[in-house]
């Protein structure tokens, strides 16, 4: 038996900037009738860069949970951009480095309840130092943090950040298994 939902209509409440709202009229599997409520989403794109022992965050006022959030660098992708373009240019807008080589790890899928947004993340290769030049209305630290320190912030609660997780955890994994 298929599990596959098919659309009937697509039904736009509003269109922003960032992000589209619809409710579709969708079918069921069992051919029922049903509401599909969907944000969509252009994407984005994150950067895990460890030096050493170190592991690059960044610290931001998230709005929408009214709370600063410890996260790795990241950057929404602009329409038909590399995915790999849009983690460089945001390692070097947000921290001033500049890698020679972007790895991808995943491609993370941060809430597919009701969500088509997609998170590539990538670790930085050969990176150099290049300069901060945040965009207008970005206002962020960076700083490099002990591994150890990070993943007992993560024990913690204190990175909350799914993205920033899932790549602490990726770095891990392979150094476990001597991937390094």
């Amino acid at each position: 038996m298929s599990l596959r939902e098919e659309t009937v209509s697509k039904n736009y409440v509003f269109r922003g900037k960032i992000i589209n709202v619809r409710c579709d009229d969708a079918v069921l599997p069992d051919g029922k009738p049903c509401k599909r409520e969907i944000v969509e989403h252009g994407g984005g794109a994150a950067v895990l860069y460890v030096r050493g022992d170190d592991v690059l965050l960044v610290k931001q006022y998230r709005y929408a949970y009214g709370e600063e959030l410890y996260e790795i660098p990241a950057g929404k992708l602009e329409k038909g951009e590399d995915p790999a373009v849009t983690a460089a240019r945001e390692l070097e807008e947000e921290a001033g480095f500049i890698p020679e080589k972007m790895i991808p790890l995943y491609v993370l899928y941060p809430t597919p309840g009701y969500t088509n947004e997609k998170i590539y993340i990538y670790r930085a290769e050969g990176v150099r130092e290049g300069r901060v030049h945040l965009d207008e209305g970005e206002f962020l630290s960076s700083a490099f943090y002990p591994l150890q320190e990070v993943c007992g912030m993560i024990g913690r609660g204190e990175i909350k950040d799914a993205k920033t997780i899932v790549a602490i955890q990726r770095e891990l994994l392979d150094r476990a298994s001597g991937k390094e």
